[in-house]
């Protein structure tokens, strides 16, 4: 028999998570289900290890840059407080706390495989739970593995072995030149790894503006990291403690560990859509604007393919609440979404780019800053390497898309994201005050440069 519940949420990354307690502060009985860790990719492979981590490279990297401002400097990188620190942000991968407090919000936490057996019905390993309100689907995403030849056969690491690791390879080859691969390429290659990126496109970071890449390819090879572009990968052999990836042409990249880092796939083919008529075999779920997937059901997160962030999963948490609670509220805007890569330079960019408002039929003009030419970045110094870029739609006369590449990176942006959400005209923001000297101050530098 199955047990009669208001909702069930399905998968309780930080969204999922949000949106069960929202729903048990409000007074609803709520089902929250998760497979593994409540809390999700986040805080315990993705967003807070990573930066922590993260944090402890650039530490180094600053540290090594004394020589250049203030005299000599010796530093020694240990992997061992890095790790350390690790094991304390996630808890050491116990999700105990995490569930306690869904449960002190009155939620019903179940661990186990959920799935739609039909209209309104939830079945979690046998267990069956008819939810009279709602289900919401928050399954996350899992690293992409590329059919590659050999690959399937080899222990290669994804994001998360990368997380957990306790000692630095000798040499890393980081298959894949995104958010993912080049933060760990850098981390790494900082802790004293010899690392090389394989990227099968032109550039890093190809989802962003070119500059971007190029800039990162720049400070990568100033950092002894190879960065092999436009490769396509044939084959992946793994011997004798030696990982060899074979490209095009028949040129052999070697390396101690192997890191995947080709992308996300969402977690659809356990979620039974079949049942209740939504097809499964597409990339993601296709929601509207309230997140409402059909009668019933609405999906958030990574799976409804509007960028894999935990931000993204957080917004659309509270507009399905709303709109779950019957609530007024407006829907999802996703013009001005906001995403950093926390490499150094940090690379953060907002809305969309040049090449995306060219073809979305735009006319267009761009003005860039270089941030070294700035008085900031000349004082600044070593590890100013950066840029601002800006796209206006000329026939409205605002930003639809800015790039803030360099130290703080993704802090500036905050103020880009701000004019293209509010589309604050153009002529205003030229004849804005920006406090000198700063880094953002270049936003004042990249209108001025707008042709």
């Amino acid at each position: 028999m199955a047990t009669s519940v208001d909702a069930v949420v399905i998968g309780l990354g930080p969204g999922g998570e949000d949106l069960a307690g929202r729903l048990g502060d409000a007074g609803l009985d709520v089902v929250a289900v998760e497979r593994q860790l409540v809390g999700g990719e986040c805080p315990y492979w993705g967003c807070i290890p990573s930066k922590a981590m993260i944090r402890s490279g650039d530490v180094l990297a600053e540290a090594r840059r004394v020589r250049d401002l203030a005299g000599s400097a010796q530093v020694q990188a240990d992997w061992g407080p890095v790790a350390k620190r690790v094991r304390e942000l996630t808890a050491d991968w116990d999700d105990t706390a995490a569930v306690e407090r869904l449960e002190g919000r009155g939620c019903r936490v179940v661990k186990g495989v959920g799935t739609i057996t039909g209209p309104g019905r939830v079945s979690v390993d046998g267990e069956s739970f008819d939810a009279g309100r709602a289900i919401v689907l928050n399954p996350g995403t899992s690293a992409a593995i590329p059919p590659i030849p050999g690959l399937a056969d080899v222990p290669y690491w994804t994001n998360r072995e990368a997380i957990e690791a306790r000692t630095v390879p000798r040499s890393l080859v980081v298959l894949g030149g995104g958010a993912i691969g080049v933060e760990l390429a850098q981390l790494y290659a900082r802790f004293g790894s010899k690392v090389t990126v394989i990227e099968n496109g032109p550039n890093l970071l190809a989802v962003e503006e070119p500059e971007a890449g190029r800039l990162l390819a720049e400070v990568f090879e100033r950092e002894n990291i190879r960065v092999v572009s436009d490769a396509n990968t044939t084959s992946v052999a793994h011997e004798d403690g030696t990982f060899t990836l074979t490209l095009d042409g028949g040129d052999e990249l070697h390396g101690d560990t192997l890191l995947v880092a080709t992308g996300r796939s969402a977690r659809l083919k356990d979620l039974g859509l079949d049942s209740v008529g939504v097809d499964a075999s597409e990339r993601f779920l296709e929601v509207d604007d309230h997140l409402r997937v059909t009668d019933g059901i609405w999906a958030i997160g990574d799976v409804t393919g509007k960028g894999a962030f935990t931000h993204v999963s957080m917004y659309q948490a509270a507009i399905a609440t709303r709109d779950i609670l019957g609530e007024e509220g407006p829907g999802a805007d996703y013009a001005a979404l906001p995403r950093v890569t926390f490499t150094d330079p940090e690379v953060g960019a907002v809305g969309i780019t040049e090449k995306q408002a060219k073809t979305a039929g735009l006319s267009v003009r761009t003005g860039t800053a270089p941030l070294p030419e700035a008085a900031r970045g000349h004082v600044h110094g070593p590890g100013n390497d950066g840029f601002i870029k800006v796209v206006e739609d000329i026939d409205r006369g605002v930003l639809v898309g800015a790039t803030s590449a360099g130290p703080y990176g993704g802090e500036i942006l905050g103020a880009l994201a701000v004019a293209v959400r509010a589309e604050v005209p153009v002529a205003t923001l030229r004849h804005s005050m920006w406090a000198y000297p700063t880094f953002h101050r270049a936003i004042e530098t990249a209108l001025a440069a707008l042709t």
